[in-house]
């Protein structure tokens, strides 16, 4: 990772191409509490996400129909202040927050299953090499816990296997998880092609970051967007490819989704608002001041 030009670089440049990047939260259309303003996502219909563990409702359908990006109305949540008290001060304690964080598949929709494996082990950290290689190691010392799910909407009709991660990564403070979203916008001014492992490759990649209050962004303090293309030996492509990233108080939840044959942007940019737009409302609920 750069220091602190590099990262303070990465934010200005990325900022400025913020009207480009304001198209997730255009088909996002989320507002301040979380909830959908636009409906579903451009040709999909709607499904809507309820909080992780009480099953999703929605019409399903067939090939990589997006759900609608946003959460029930009757799961909205304002931008509450975060409750100091209530933040984790061990790692035992930020992993119990982040299970109660994350998504589940059905939290997606009803075509998205699980993969193998299906969580990552709570002790490693992905790490983007000079080589712009995606590595792992052990938790940085900012890091209290961090959780990867692995998800999968299987082939059919003539449609290839999307795949989706959802990540909840628990910090010791806020400063701490705003530098993370900070790497994160240097490593894609840094790395605009990126190997994720033999075989696999993200290429041709762009990113933008806004504060909350800029652009369409009232739901996160800090959100990130990054796009490109996913190449696979044994998937093929380019596919499309998205990720998003946002912040309340010390935690961090991110969504990525790779495409496949017969997958538009569109379809993506369902699920990975969708996702992250609950896991930013469960992050509130756990995390925020009460009202009153």
């Amino acid at each position: 990772m750069g220091g602190l030009v590099g990262e303070s670089k990465g934010k200005a440049v990325l900022r400025a191409c913020g009207c480009a990047v304001a198209g997730l939260f255009l088909i996002a259309g989320c507002t301040a509490d979380g909830t959908s303003k636009g409906g579903a996502a451009s040709g999909s219909p709607g499904t809507s996400a309820t909080p992780s563990g009480t099953g999703a409702s929605g019409t399903g359908g067939t090939g990589a129909s997006a759900p609608a990006a946003g959460p029930s109305s009757s799961a909205r949540v304002a931008m509450p202040p975060v409750d100091e008290s209530k933040q984790p001060k061990t790692a035992a304690e930020a992993r119990d927050l982040l299970g109660r964080i994350i998504i589940a598949e059905q939290d997606l929709g009803p075509e998205v299953v699980r993969s193998t494996p299906f969580e990552s082990g709570p002790g490693r950290w992905p790490v983007l090499d000079e080589s712009c290689v995606w590595q792992t190691e052990g938790l940085p010392p900012d890091v209290l816990a961090t959780s990867t799910r692995h998800f999968h909407i299987p082939a059919k009709d003539g449609r290839g296997r999307v795949r989706i991660n959802a990540t909840v990564t628990v910090h010791h403070n806020r400063e701490e998880s705003g530098w993370e979203t900070a790497r994160a916008m240097e490593e894609v001014l840094r790395c605009p092609e990126q190997k994720l492992r033999e075989g696999e490759d993200l290429k041709r990649l762009w990113g933008g970051a806004f504060y909350l209050g800029e652009q369409m962004n009232e739901w996160t303090e800090d959100a990130f967007t990054e796009t490109g293309e996913y190449v696979s030996e044994q998937d093929g492509g380019p596919y499309p490819y998205t990720w998003s990233q946002a912040q309340f108080g010390p935690v961090t939840v991110a969504i990525a989704a790779k495409g496949a044959q017969g997958v538009t942007n569109d379809d993506l940019t369902g699920y990975v608002a969708n996702g992250t737009s609950l896991m930013m409302i469960q992050a509130k609920q756990e995390l925020g001041k009460a009202a009153g």
